[in-house]
């Protein structure tokens, strides 16, 4: 699930650490970085790791939206669905991933590339409409910038 150097410098930590639990996301971000989301066996060892129950864990891994419960795609888009991105054109933008896309939120292109995934906030809000592409925020979206944006992105998949 990790590699055994990061494995055990989870358990180092979480041996030592006053609160433990307080490590959740980021061995589920570790996980995640190995695999790209999180699988029933990644909660169960982390929550082996750091000594707390499942349940804990599961309960962190389906609160926060940047922890994927599911496979997804290569990149993954969220998009912002506040009231700041859609009162500047937030609803317009979503709609043109989609159909950029080809994809519904929610779902992954047919060729593994990207995930679409609405998100409550992205704290861009003076750059609104908005969007993060893995650990990258994009801001004063429009069509064109988008589609530059894209290209880029598989640009990068297919060097």
């Amino acid at each position: 699930m990790l590699p055994e150097p990061i494995l055990q410098d989870f358990r180092n930590r979480a041996s030592t650490a006053a609160h433990p639990r307080e490590m959740v996301i980021d061995l589920l971000r570790a996980i995640q970085e190995q695999h790209r989301w999180v699988a029933d066996e990644g909660v169960e060892l982390t929550a082996e790791i750091l000594g707390i129950p499942v349940i804990e864990v599961e309960e962190v891994a389906t609160f926060y939206d940047k922890i994927f419960r599911q496979p997804v795609g290569r990149h993954v888009i969220h998009v912002c669905d506040s009231i700041c991105c859609w009162s500047r054109g937030g609803e317009e933008i979503a709609g043109y991933l989609q159909q950029q896309l080809d994809i519904a939120l929610g779902e992954t292109t047919a060729d593994g590339a990207f995930t679409l995934l609405p998100t409550c906030c992205l704290g861009a809000c003076d750059e609104a409409p908005a969007m993060m592409i893995d650990r990258e925020t994009y801001g004063n979206l429009t069509e064109e910038r988008i589609d530059k944006i894209l290209e880029q992105k598989r640009k990068d998949l297919n060097p």
